[in-house]
């Protein structure tokens, strides 16, 4: 089952955001819960601070339950400047917070928690695929 909601890139829509993904007709255990949670934050809020640097954009949030086997696509879909988050390398964890450079860890976060990440630029949008597969119920 496939669903869309489009809202204004305003942190102030997370929580819609957040209800929207945790309505899409699966039930999840806690861990799994709080993974996506953060990982749709993440994003999401990302796309909200810049993605539209002049003026408020729009984000598109689909979701997508498959069956077989189970899993949950989550795609955001942003006008915004072209970016690609997985372009960065990965933060080097082991050095103290001190000597590491800012930036990167949220995406790093979300590239632990969900089981799947593509990036594309298509159509003049930015194009971030989340997959999280999903216990067998």
């Amino acid at each position: 089952m496939k669903r869309t909601m489009t809202v204004d890139a305003l942190t102030d829509n997370l929580e819609q955001v957040l209800s929207f993904v945790q309505q899409c007709g699966f039930e999840f255990d806690f861990k799994t819960e709080t993974q996506i949670n953060l990982s749709v934050e993440e994003i999401f809020v990302n796309i909200a601070h810049y993605a539209y640097p002049e003026k408020t954009g729009e984000a598109v949030i689909e979701t997508e339950l498959s069956d077989d086997p189970p899993k949950l696509k989550i795609t955001f879909r942003d006008s915004g400047i072209p970016y690609d988050p997985l372009a960065k390398d990965d933060p080097d964890i082991t050095l103290s917070a001190e000597k590491r450079q800012i930036g990167g860890l949220g995406i790093f976060l979300v590239k632990k928690n969900m089981d799947k990440i593509e990036y594309k630029y298509e159509n003049g949008q930015n194009v971030l695929e989340l997959t999280k597969n999903l216990p067998h119920s």
